[in-house]
């Protein structure tokens, strides 16, 4: 009888084997390959191998176990060869991510990124969720810091659905988690994360247990395990989770939590120890991230201490030039301080003898006044050469120009000149030479009231603008000046005496090193503005 398969036959057609695919053409040709591929499966070889056995012919069984051994053998091939390509796109990804963690990403948030989403993205691990707990600086607790993944089943459809659409890589699916989810992952974890909160001296912790034996560990049912914290299961909300500890030679960098809280899957120990190979170049990249940071920040406090120094450095010059200047200005006034009394004695005993109607009198009068005038002047510049070395303190600047302003406010009610102050509540402290600042701010409103003609108005105020304070002196003399207050160092005001300028000099000179800025520009026509821009500080207030 004919068998109902065609194994016996050398090449055959489609209509005597309807099993072979219309892209299996070759096999029609051929029959070792056609009898290996197709015969030893077909239901018609298995129908004749009964007959044969019926039949009593002896190479039925023979046929029969060589057959059974072929199935066999190829079915553990088959499984072989399925589990070497599984190996190989593993070994794939884990290039991929050891590339990716270990070439480009200095930035800690990038790294966390990438890792979390390697052990939640169906082209990874394939977990539903992540949390990422890391120690803090001082490597006291241990404390969540980042989790992805969906709580809802509906956000997990949502998720599934977006990564079917875009099809992205591993890097890309990282830079999109990074560029917008990252934050609203934060926030919709945060309950959870504030609860995963470990001290890193509780070694009767599960998370603790896995970072001192150095080892991933399985949980299959956490609300029934001893070795879990209830509040953990709790927390978790799920009875089966992976713990992996992140750890470096020396350090233990934090622990990661993964489960499949959607999907129930059950973890197997080959996916443990799938996810355990990335551990150590996701500790190592973490804490690279994090030196990048501190070197970061010791680069800044290295150029804030470089800028600082060069302050310094300018202010020893200036000092330097400043006690110049005192040598100079403390000559200069005792050379003219004893001729200049001499005229001032002898022009007030002239005065003394000299008839009320003559005509000298009203000259002796003048120099008597300018004399005296200038006898002050010298006093404030010897006062000013006797303490040119600043000393520095911390200052109540509406305390400091309250105190200038009352003693200048009687000398302005006297000479018909109306005085008002206006100082902004709750200014920062400013560190200045109390001295030397009074002395520049009371010269300004001296030489405002003998500018100004009563009746007459002086204003002084102060008043914050961003990181600086502003003190402003207006008064109401009108004469031209120039577009900067720095050119008050020299002769600013056309109208002023020499006295005057020689007075807003020694001012020019004090507020370079305590302003700044100072200008002296008109006030809208209305007369002239001194505005003395003084910093806050807030720096030094930092160091101190």
């Amino acid at each position: 009888m004919e068998p109902e398969c065609c194994w016996t036959k050398e090449t055959v057609t489609a209509v005597e084997c309807p099993f072979i695919s219309p892209d299996e053409t070759d096999l029609y040709g051929s029959l070792r390959r056609r009898l290996v591929a197709r015969c030893l499966e077909c239901p018609l070889f298995s129908a004749d191998l009964e007959r044969m056995t019926g039949e009593g012919r002896p190479e039925a069984s023979v046929l029969r176990i060589l057959r059974d051994e072929f199935l066999l053998l190829k079915s553990r091939l088959d499984t072989m060869i399925g589990f070497l390509d599984s190996r190989n796109m593993e070994i794939q990804f884990l290039h991929e991510i050891g590339a990716l963690l270990q070439t480009s990403l200095l930035e800690l948030d990038e790294v966390l990124s990438v890792a979390l989403t390697a052990i939640t993205a169906g082209k990874g691990f394939g977990m539903n969720r992540a949390f990422l707990l890391l120690a803090d600086k001082e490597r006291r607790t241990l404390k969540g810091s980042l989790a992805v993944g969906p709580r809802t089943y509906e956000e997990a459809w949502e998720i599934w659905e977006e990564i079917g659409r875009t099809d992205f890589s591993l890097k890309e699916m990282a830079k999109h988690f990074h560029d917008t989810k990252l934050s609203a992952e934060k926030d919709k974890f945060h309950d959870i994360l504030e609860r995963l909160a470990v001290p890193m001296d509780d070694t009767e912790s599960i998370l603790i247990r896995s970072l001192q034996e150095r080892r991933p560990i399985l949980v299959q049912d956490a609300f029934h395990d001893s070795r879990v914290d209830p509040d953990l299961a709790h927390t978790l909300g799920v009875d089966s989770f992976l713990i992996l500890p992140l750890l470096t030679r020396n350090r233990r960098i934090g622990v990661i939590i993964a489960d499949n809280f959607i999907t129930k899957k059950p973890i197997t120990l080959e996916d443990m120890r799938s996810m355990e190979t990335i551990t150590f170049p996701v500790a190592f990249a973490i804490e690279r991230a994090a030196l990048y940071d501190r070197l970061h920040e010791d680069l800044r406090k290295l150029m804030l201490a470089n800028t600082r120094l060069k302050e310094q450095q300018e202010l020893i010059v200036r000092l330097e030039k400043m006690a110049l200047l005192g040598k100079v200005t403390s000559s200069i006034a005792h050379s003219i301080r004893n001729p200049l009394m001499i005229i001032g004695g002898f022009a007030r005993s002239l005065l003394k003898n000299i008839d009320e109607n003559d005509p000298n009198k009203e000259f002796l009068e003048t120099i008597v006044r300018e004399a005296r005038q200038l006898e002050d002047t010298l006093s404030e510049a010897l006062g000013y050469a006797d303490s040119m070395a600043p000393v520095l303190d911390r200052w109540d600047i509406n305390e400091l120009v309250g105190n200038v302003f009352a003693e200048v406010q009687s000398r302005a009610a006297r000479e018909g000149v109306t005085f008002t102050i206006r100082l902004a509540p709750d200014l920062p402290m400013i560190r200045t030479d109390y001295r030397q600042m009074a002395y520049c701010i009371k010269r300004i409103l001296l030489s405002s009231l003998d500018a100004v003609t009563p009746p007459a108005q002086i204003s002084v105020a102060t008043r914050g603008d961003g990181d600086d304070i502003l003190v402003e002196i207006r008064d109401t003399a009108s004469r031209p000046v120039r577009e900067t207050g720095e050119a008050i160092s020299r002769p600013a005001l056309e109208t002023r005496t020499e006295t005057e300028n020689l007075e807003l000099s020694f001012c020019s000179v004090i507020l370079e090193n305590y302003c700044k800025s100072f200008t002296v520009d008109e006030d809208n026509g209305q007369g002239t503005l001194y505005q003395l821009r003084l910093s806050r500080n807030k720096e030094e207030e930092r160091h101190e």
